[in-house]
């Protein structure tokens, strides 16, 4: 019998209190927060899908290894612990531990980067470009047509252009470029998987340059389903040998293990180059800690190498990948416009088409975020000019392509009566949508100004 309810794989034996508010206190918070989710405390959100970074649920055997972390600083058995499973999953020789993913970005990309060289992926997301742009260099995206179109319906949207990626190595000169960057899934293109087949055109390019492939890899395992479940000649791999052979395509990777490792901190950077893992290193003693612990606790390293292990089962990533396409589906079905098909790990609304009448200049994400809080106390992201928007010479505001809220899901979090909740707020939101106004920004900082910048509706 195949059943239409989608079951979590787990039970749960620990509880966390949510407090239940009311719309009109949710006003006031809002107001509080300078109509920033960001700026909102825990204790007023209900639903929190800002992000699926660090937010997951560890599992029985996690917390059990949390109570064999060994915190000697140098050499622990913990960080034997976790450094063999990376080696195992990845195949590259030098892992370097950091406290999270962006901490990885920064030992690599400020030692490869500077003025004058440049990074090209499928699609940079904000740390990873926002760590680019800080050491000089340019970050430039380049990623397939199709994904500029939500409503399309096509397996591998998150795909990197290859055609556009040898032209721009010739117009830019393969001297000048610092590293090709294939994010799996694309997350800022719509959490969009990224095939196997275009992850070796895009290795065989850079080995033809000899050009620097590195894979962000914090949602491999996301990756490696949509795989074996869309790509011929996969459906007999297991997902974790799938995640090995795109590993082996590249020259490393980062990887932020608050997604797919299934803990709250930790990542790291693994490197087959050794000259570069030794550079890379030098900086990790400097600003992180030393190479065996790299911030990191041992019971995070122990936890960490237990989450590589468990995010790979076939029932959780089936669960994780069919509850997150329920929202999607059910959000379609309401009519509300969504990057199609639906991702690993978020919704993707389109504020632009939800919000016609709310120009960027207005940015729809921020108005569609806010609403979303005030209606049901669901705390999204904006993925939009918020972010990504940038400014010409005179001070105007060059948009960002796609205007997108992001319903980002905790892994092992909320049951499906909380999905249904989100659902419901959508509904509600529906009636009322020409009535919504945009925003304008009062404050930012220079650099990945959507954590802190504060706004007033227009």
């Amino acid at each position: 019998m195949q059943h239409k309810t989608i079951i979590e794989p787990f039970r749960i034996k620990v509880v966390e209190h949510i407090k239940m508010t009311t719309e009109a206190a949710r006003a006031v918070f809002l107001k509080n927060a300078a109509y920033n989710p960001f700026l909102l405390h825990s204790t007023e959100v209900i639903v929190d899908l800002l992000t699926d970074s660090g937010t997951s649920a560890m599992s029985a055997n996690q917390w059990a290894g949390i109570m064999q972390g060994d915190e000697s600083y140098a050499g622990a058995t913990s960080w034997l612990k976790m450094e063999a499973a990376i080696k195992d999953l990845t195949g590259c020789p030098y892992i370097l531990p950091t406290h999270q993913g962006r901490a990885a970005e920064h030992l690599l990309y400020s030692r490869i980067g500077g003025k004058g060289k440049v990074f090209f992926s499928n699609t940079h997301f904000d740390t990873t470009r926002a760590n680019i742009e800080f050491s000089g260099a340019t970050a430039i995206d380049l990623p397939v047509e199709e994904a500029k179109h939500p409503e399309l319906e096509l397996p591998f949207k998150g795909n990197l252009d290859v055609a556009k990626l040898e032209a721009n190595i010739a117009e830019h000169g393969k001297e000048n470029v610092a590293a090709v960057i294939l994010t799996v899934t694309n997350n800022s293109g719509g959490g969009q998987p990224v095939s196997m087949a275009n992850a070796k055109a895009v290795s065989e390019i850079c080995k033809k340059h000899g050009i620097l492939f590195i894979l962000d890899a914090c949602r491999v395992a996301e990756n490696a389903w949509f795989i074996a479940h869309r790509e011929e000649g996969y459906r007999d791999k297991t997902y974790r040998q799938i995640a090995q052979e795109m590993f082996a395509l590249a020259d490393g990777c980062v990887m932020s293990a608050k997604k797919d490792a299934l803990v709250n901190m930790g990542g790291f950077l693994a490197l087959k180059d050794l000259d570069l893992a030794i550079s890379c290193r030098t900086v990790l003693i400097i600003t992180e800690g030393y190479s065996t612990y790299g911030g990191l606790s041992g019971r995070d390293m122990e936890a960490i190498a237990l989450g590589l292990m468990e995010v790979f089962e076939p029932d959780y990533l089936d669960y994780r990948i069919k509850s997150t396409a329920y929202l999607g589906n059910a959000l379609t079905a309401l009519g509300i416009p969504v990057i199609r098909p639906i991702g690993g790990h978020a919704v993707y609304v389109d504020a632009k088409a939800f919000y016609h009448h709310i120009p960027p200049e207005q940015f729809p994400g921020q108005a569609l975020v806010c609403q979303l809080y005030l209606k049901g106390g669901i705390r999204s992201c904006e993925i939009g000019s918020v972010m990504f928007g940038k400014y010409d010479e005179q001070g105007q505001l060059i948009p960002a392509p796609m205007e997108l809220v992001r319903l980002a899901i905790p892994r092992r979090v909320y049951t499906q009566s909380h999905i249904d909740y989100v659902i419901e707020t959508f509904a509600s939101l529906l009636d009322e949508r020409e009535s919504a106004r945009g925003f304008k920004i009062t404050y930012e900082p220079p650099f990945l100004r959507h954590f802190t910048a504060r706004f007033e509706e227009v």
